[in-house]
């Protein structure tokens, strides 16, 4: 081989490991925006990434996730999902609920956005329909706000000599005054006075619950990211003022609550994931059904009716889906 043919030859092979690596497809990103904590939260985001594996993605080897997270402060959302459409992320997985809905929808109408929200999302404007969203948004709806009325139904059927009942709720929630009218009409029906107390701080969850103590028989926590991940001490104050107190989550019941009436957060986290890779995979989000829950459970720890010196009654025992004892 003559001396130009092979310094020729070892010029060429030099570029292959280049080339190489410039044929390898660039991992795509996707932008997690969520009201809530890390830490509180750590367990859904673990089912998101289930959904994401279903979807045959998994983090740090086929796919890059960059978090960003309100903690419950959701005046920051807009600002985090502006962070993420200049990224120019793949997808947004917005979750936490519907502020985080919200504001993705608002930060760009090309992105695809998956969603976990508590509330309607037609209502919302989030979608134009259910089975066929339109646009680049699609995601899970728990239906959380709508079942105010059925928690007052069951609380009342623990407490039947309750009165007055009283309601928590964040203020900064928006779906929040939806929620507290629905559970007033219930309670006109019941013969109930509604106690309505407002929280948008762990101050305030404390000034809340000195009230319920005073003046109500029982408490509803209402539908809310804030209040979920502020659970721990929500369900040690329930204790502490022997409060009987229904949630809107099994999460709070795990942690020691009384009682629970809803949809699976976790599930409603995994099949966001499996939403998120499908879309990666080149399914368009405005043919994705918005996916609803097809049953909501009832929870009922008996270790704290009994601390609270609660005897559950026999009808509702039987119709809880799970009991914690």
């Amino acid at each position: 081989m003559k001396r130009r043919e092979f310094t020729a030859l070892l010029a060429g092979a030099a570029t292959w490991p280049i080339a190489v690596r410039a044929q390898q497809p660039v991992m795509p990103v996707v932008g997690s925006l969520n009201a809530r904590s890390p830490d509180e939260a750590a367990s859904h985001i673990s089912a998101f990434r289930q959904g994401l594996g279903e979807s045959g993605y998994f983090e740090g080897k086929n796919v890059t996730v960059e978090y960003r997270w309100a903690e419950g402060r959701y005046d920051r959302l807009p600002a985090l999902a502006a962070e993420l459409v200049s990224r120019q992320v793949a997808v947004i997985a917005a979750t936490g609920g519907d502020p985080s809905a919200l504001a993705a929808k608002a930060a760009t109408a090309t992105i695809p956005i998956v969603f976990t929200i508590g509330s309607d999302p037609v209502r919302l404007g989030l979608v134009a329909s259910l089975n066929r969203p339109g646009g680049n948004v699609t995601g899970v709806t728990y239906i959380f706000s709508e079942l105010g009325t059925k928690r007052l139904e069951l609380l009342r059927q623990l407490i039947p000599n309750a009165t007055v009942i009283a309601m928590l709720v964040n203020p900064n929630y928006a779906p929040a005054s939806d929620e507290v009218r629905d559970v007033q009409a219930g309670a006109r029906i019941l013969g109930l006075q509604i106690n309505v107390l407002s929280a948008s701080a762990e101050s305030e969850i404390d000034s809340a619950f000195a009230s319920v103590a005073q003046q109500s028989a029982a408490l509803i926590v209402g539908t809310d990211p804030f209040l979920i991940s502020r659970r721990d001490h929500i369900v040690r104050l329930a204790a502490r003022h022997a409060i009987p107190a229904i949630y809107f989550s099994r999460e709070f019941v795990e942690a020691g609550g009384l009682m629970s009436y809803g949809a699976n957060i976790a599930n409603g986290y995994r099949q966001a994931g499996v939403y998120v890779g499908q879309i990666l995979s080149g399914a368009k989000p405005s043919e994705l059904p918005v996916m609803q829950p097809t049953s909501y459970a009832l929870l009922i720890n008996l270790k704290t009716a009994k601390a609270l010196g609660i005897e559950v009654p026999p009808m509702l025992l039987a119709l809880a889906d799970e009991v914690i004892e």
